[in-house]
């Protein structure tokens, strides 16, 4: 549960009520002057140890307090950034690294760390979402880092293809000296070329301006824009050029009911791509006293997609209309955006959170089945 107290620590102190508070945070934040009260806790969700890893290897976990989002604390501390995999302990991180490329190619080659450090250059800002981020670990497999790397159409210039090479396998050191509880070994995705060329996928070298941290793929992960994590390969050692009849991986055939798979296909290229679509979901129910009159404020993300939208709708109960969400300045699908609505509750009561988009031509699968749904009890109006 979080409480006022525990939301000022997590974030910037006094600071962070004055971003509360100011409109910079949203458009239709309290007026100054307007006091926190609390936070309004949501209910029928698990106690999360957020930034504590937990477990290793394959079953390693580390979920991110997204309650403590403001608009200042939009990009994620490498120390703070989920974790989906902890870092192979049968991986010598101390052993020069490189990346084999062959395959359907004229002359395979290696690369070392070496040969990519010139090719690496700034890529922006980018979100990235386990496909199994849900209420289980409060929605906290999700984060926002700065990155640089080399780009992935660059890097496949080094290499001649022959005629069928028309698709490309990529794969990291998955190997561990204990068996996993939930996950098989096996860290590896077939893109086709396209995919990798219009979504910017690139290597990783750096997170936040720094070397990548061990448990986030040291020294090189692949980042594919827009795709759900668990196509964002870490340790990366192999890039192959692959034919029409690849069969799909073991990394792809674990996550193809949580990417949206129609079953689980035997070729990679049956496989739709692993794109996040437009999401949204609340953060934090805020608690305002403004003019000795209380106000509730419910503050949220949006992320995914692949086009800015203006068009989330919220309601607090199915038997309730959707209406616009008051502050939404949705500029870009490369990382999520802060939205915010006033809410007056005319009763005491059990209340579920619900958004949606009200535009039918932008998929959100997730956000339509109720996924991002959360609940919420007001004992006072």
């Amino acid at each position: 549960m979080i409480t006022r107290r525990r939301l000022l620590r997590n974030s910037l102190g006094a600071g962070f009520v004055a971003a509360l508070g100011s409109s910079s945070a949203c458009s239709h934040a309290p007026a100054p002057g307007s006091e926190l009260l609390g936070i309004v806790p949501f209910v029928d969700e698990p106690e999360v140890p957020f930034g504590v890893a937990q477990r290793m290897g394959l079953d390693g976990r580390m979920a991110f307090d997204i309650a403590t989002l403001t608009p200042q604390t939009l990009i994620i501390g490498n120390d703070q950034f989920f974790i989906r995999t902890r870092n192979p302990d049968l991986l010598d991180s101390q052993a020069p690294w490189k990346i084999t490329v062959h395959g359907l190619v004229k002359a395979p080659i290696d690369l070392t760390f070496n040969d990519l450090q010139p090719l690496v250059e700034s890529q922006g800002t980018h979100l990235m979402e386990c496909s199994g981020n849900d209420r289980g670990v409060r929605f906290g497999l999700i984060s926002a880092a700065n990155w640089a790397g080399i780009s992935i159409a660059k890097l496949l210039q080094k290499v001649e293809p022959l005629a069928d090479a028309t698709r490309v396998l990529i794969s990291g050191f998955d190997q561990y000296s204990l068996p996993s509880a939930n996950s098989v070994p096996g860290a590896s995705w077939v893109f086709t070329r396209e995919q990798l060329e219009s979504s910017g996928a690139f290597l990783a070298s750096e997170m936040n301006d720094q070397p990548l941290p061990k448990d986030h793929g040291y020294p090189i992960r692949l980042v594919v824009p827009g795709w759900y994590g668990c196509a964002c390969i870490k340790w990366v050692n192999e890039i192959k050029l692959v034919d029409e009849a690849e069969p799909s991986t073991s990394q792809m055939r674990e996550f193809a009911f949580k990417t949206h798979q129609d079953g689980v296909p035997e070729l990679a290229r049956d496989f739709q791509p692993a794109r996040i679509e437009q999401a949204a979901v609340p953060v934090r129910v805020e608690k305002w006293r403004n003019d000795g009159l209380p106000q509730i404020r419910v503050v949220g993300i949006m992320w995914g997609g692949s086009q800015p939208t203006d068009k989330l709708a919220i309601r607090f109960s199915s038997k309730m209309s959707y209406e616009p969400v008051e502050s939404l300045d949705h500029k870009t699908n490369s990382t999520w955006t802060l939205w915010s609505h006033n809410w007056r509750p005319k009763l005491p009561g059990r209340y579920q959170i619900q958004l949606k988009i009200s535009d039918p031509t932008i998929h959100a699968r997730r956000l339509d089945t109720g996924f991002y749904h959360r609940t919420v009890v007001i004992d006072k109006v």
